[in-house]
């Protein structure tokens, strides 16, 4: 009985007090554990040995027969032994327990007890009959939990770690990932593998072979002229000729005015070098022989002075490519070179650029248009075909984006067009200026004009500017005043072809009379801008003539007697303009073969006449109104004296 107490105290932590009961009721001191406990890990606990005397009674056959009494021999040594060797063990065992057990332990034994004491009658056989089992299990748990913890205390912290990463290994999210990696750099490999072998294996599409032009083509390639005439004008860029003698053009061309403005530029473009303007037969330039070689777009503003009727030499490059260019543009289709199946039309490639596909057509150019060369020249980047035929870049709307050929005398051609640059060209004064839509006077614009004479009468005088292309190498530019009320003009004028010399010119009511100076003698300046005549005019031999007929007396006398007009209802104006930074009214009046221009502002002062010359290009002198000097009258030849009729009778005396 004292065995079983000790033993008892060390599982529950108690101390029970002593009962006088007898031997038959140590149930009544034990606690039934209730709540669910795992079974006991039989490949770690100890198996008990069988009792003794437990063959034929145990102490669960108490209670029948005479076997089963308190006194029996075999029942009361099986319990004493069991007792005393539990007792024993689980007193060895408890010294080293009671360092390492927990207070979560002791708390729950001593519930469990508690909870044994109070149970009913029932429940205390029943417990009875499970004491021994449940102690040696309860025995047998706590020795393998002992174990367990003074192998973890004896064990470092180090081999814990180290056991449970050897034996957790990784997870299975850890083995995804490094799945998914692998099976990412698989797929670039392959990827790179087949690119590869698909760029060292590509080849491209043959082009498609050269054929006769569709029905389709032929009406584009016939309706090519009309088109660039509807749509007006066009961004050009030429390159004609080779190497030192390539010249290159970039400006606009205006195929329904027939006008050209260009920058002429390239190692070849010599005495035209700058910019150009050519309106129909009548081409003048801007020389610039400092610019660049390389051209550029001109500026949309043409500038105002320094132009000059030019005359293309025999032969040159420039000559075809500028018919070319303009000629380009017809009203009507040219249906009978296009469709005929002799002329030789075919399609030859398509091409993609920013503006679209392109169709590449092979043809000769139209009716009218300069003929090709077939003479063999330098190859250069610019030729168009082995057989010299002429090469057009087409879109679906009939447009020429790109024309290739050889021209005469200008070797291989390319003109490149630029269709969305269609700025409005503004021709320079020297081709007539800006056009316009003439109209009848209004009753003001014709009272004005009535009132022309008094006004300028009024005024007294004006500074005069000449510029007068008038012929294909003759360019006069001049300076001098004019005088209303005495009806006399006095200027200096200068060829730009003889820069060195100078003509005075002086006018009056009995006619003009001229002198030809050096330039130092005449008043100094340049060709460009010479300077006003000297005065007084210096007594030189004056050349007195009737007024004439050419451009500049006709126009020099018509500044002298403006306000004669014409005949009432013969004039009409032609457009707004501004001259001298004032708005005026460009009125036209005269003969259809001496049409003269008046620029009358609307204070009714005269700021400009102009005059069509023969060349087809427009003189024009600017007045500005001022106080002039006393002009005075032309010289007179002296008139010869009558010589007296010789007598045929002798003189007296004579013999």
């Amino acid at each position: 009985m004292r065995t079983r107490v000790v033993a008892l105290e060390a599982q529950t932590g108690r101390r029970e007090r002593p009962c006088s009961s007898p031997r038959r009721l140590p149930a009544r001191f034990t606690s039934v554990d209730t709540s669910p406990t795992p079974a006991p890990d039989t490949a770690r606990t100890a198996t008990p040995r069988p009792e003794a005397g437990s063959t034929g009674n145990g102490p669960a056959g108490g209670g029948s027969g005479p076997t089963s009494g308190g006194s029996g021999p075999a029942s009361g040594s099986g319990r004493h032994h069991t007792g005393s060797a539990g007792g024993a063990s689980v007193a060895g065992r408890t010294n080293d327990a009671k360092s390492r057990s927990t207070a979560s332990r002791t708390n729950d034994t001593k519930s469990r007890s508690t909870t044994g004491r109070s149970a009913g009658g029932a429940r205390r056989a029943t417990a009875g009959r499970k004491t021994d089992d449940t102690r040696r299990a309860a025995a047998a748990r706590s020795l393998a939990e002992n174990r367990d913890t003074a192998r973890r205390d004896d064990t470092p912290d180090t081999a814990d770690t180290t056991g449970a990463a050897d034996t957790t290994g990784p997870t299975s999210a850890g083995r995804r990932r490094r799945t998914v990696l692998l099976l990412l750099g698989l797929t670039a490999v392959t990827s790179a593998t087949a690119l590869v072998l698909g760029l060292l294996s590509w080849a491209p599409d043959p082009p498609e072979p050269a054929r006769p032009l569709t029905v389709a083509e032929s009406e584009r390639l016939a309706a090519v002229r009309v088109t660039n005439l509807r749509d007006l004008r066009a961004g050009v860029r030429v390159t004609a000729g080779t190497d030192a003698t390539r010249i290159e053009l970039v400006g606009w061309v205006d195929w329904s005015r027939s006008l050209l403005y260009l920058d002429v530029g390239g190692p070849g473009a010599g005495a035209e070098r700058g910019l150009l303007q050519k309106s129909g037969p009548v081409l003048v330039i801007r020389p610039d022989p400092a610019a660049v070689p390389t051209p550029a777009a001109p500026p949309l503003v043409a500038p105002e002075d320094r132009w000059r009727l030019h005359r293309l030499a025999p032969g040159a490059q420039l000559a075809p490519v500028l018919d070319l260019l303009l000629d380009l543009a017809a009203d009507r289709p040219d249906t009978t070179t296009r469709t005929a199946p002799s002329s030789g039309a075919r399609w030859i490639a398509r091409e993609t650029v920013p503006a679209g596909a392109l169709d590449v057509i092979q043809a000769p150019l139209a009716r009218g248009l300069p003929a090709a060369s077939t003479a063999i020249g330098t190859p250069g980047a610019a030729t168009p075909a082995p057989d010299g035929q002429t090469r057009y870049w087409l879109d679906q709307d009939a447009r020429l984006h790109k024309l290739v050929t050889r021209l005469p005398g200008a070797g291989p051609v390319t003109m490149i067009f630029n269709r969305a640059d269609r700025p409005t060209l503004r021709p320079v004064d020297a081709l007539g200026g800006r056009p316009g839509l003439p109209r009848a006077l209004t009753d003001a614009e014709q009272r004005r004009l009535d009132r022309l004479p008094a006004r300028l009468r009024a005024q007294g005088g004006a500074t005069l500017t000449l510029t007068a292309p008038m012929g294909t190498t003759t360019n006069l530019r001049g300076a001098g005043w004019l005088s209303w009320t005495a009806r006399t003009a006095y200027l200096g004028v200068a060829d730009l072809g003889v820069p060195d010399r100078r003509t005075l010119l002086r006018r009056d009511a009995a006619g003009l009379a001229r002198a030809d100076l050096p330039a130092a003698s005449a008043g100094g300046g340049t060709a460009e801008a010479p300077a006003r005549p000297p005065l007084p005019p210096p007594a030189v031999a004056w050349r007195v003539s009737r007024p004439g007929r050419d451009a500049l007396s006709v126009l020099v006398d018509a500044a002298v007697t403006a306000g004669s007009v014409g005949h009432r209802g013969t004039a009409v104006r032609v457009r707004e303009d501004v001259a001298a930074g004032r708005t005026v009214d460009v009125i036209e009046s005269g003969p259809a073969d001496a049409r003269l221009r008046y620029w009358i502002d609307r204070d009714g002062s005269l700021r400009r006449l102009e005059l069509r010359t023969d060349a087809g290009a427009w003189a024009h002198l600017d007045l500005r109104p001022a106080v002039v000097p006393r002009l005075a009258a032309n010289p007179r030849p002296a008139a010869p004296r009558p010589s007296a009729p010789r007598s045929s009778a002798p003189r007296p005396g004579a013999r």
